[in-house]
């Protein structure tokens, strides 16, 4: 998702037709239905957390614009090679939206491995890729909030199984926490107020899905 700072700038010039066919204050303008499995190793720590993101229809298709090489109709995973790259790298700077703490010690993660971008038949991109934990990372119960802090993308968890737990321990169960509907609604602070916000902004913490795990 490269959205911010120049990247930002990139994705504003590419909507700017429907972006500014809202009202000033609509927000957010990219929405990502999302589903996370948790990797464990064999001492029973996560080593990674693999995400599968979809992006809406609006966003995919001004992104993709220009990428069907061959002209088939079609965009395959090397057509959107570089963009996956720019996606994954653009996301290091908002800690790919993804807060992890084991227990109350937070969990930090090495770049992305493993990612991809695919498009269905509609075009409609997935983002998948894999975020490998740092060593020392703690066993048992966990929590993971995934949310963009500046709120300009707005993520909801698919309703079937959201999350899963790869090589887990026995007795390990995850649950998940979406945010208030009401807290979701079309909020009336202005976009001068979204655009001043950065990566240490904790304004989208409110919109957080969360997933806690574990383990008996």
């Amino acid at each position: 998702m490269a959205m911010r700072h120049s990247g930002r700038a990139m994705v504003f010039a590419s909507l700017v037709y429907f972006v500014t066919a809202v009202a000033a204050e609509a927000h957010p303008h990219v929405f990502v239905v999302a589903k996370s499995e948790f990797v464990y190793a064999t001492d029973g720590s996560v080593k990674a957390v693999r995400h599968t993101w979809t992006f809406d229809e609006m966003f995919s298709a001004f992104a993709t614009q220009g990428l069907d090489k061959d002209n088939d109709g079609k965009l395959t995973r090397e057509e959107l090679a570089e963009l996956a790259k720019v996606n994954v790298t653009s996301l290091k700077e908002f800690d790919y939206f993804s807060v992890m703490k084991g227990g109350d010690k937070p969990m930090a993660f090495d770049e992305p491995v493993d990612y991809w971008l695919e498009a269905d038949a509609n075009k409609v991109l997935t983002l998948h890729f894999t975020l490998p934990v740092k060593a020392g990372a703690p066993k048992g119960a966990l929590t993971l909030d995934i949310y963009d802090p500046t709120y300009f993308v707005a993520f909801s968890l698919v309703e079937a199984q959201p999350v899963t737990l790869k090589d887990a321990p026995a007795g390990c169960s995850a649950e998940v926490r979406r945010p208030d509907s009401a807290a979701t609604g079309t909020t009336n602070l202005s976009e001068s107020f979204f655009n001043s916000l950065n990566a240490a902004s904790n304004y989208g913490s409110q919109f957080a899905n969360r997933i806690s795990v574990r383990c008996k």
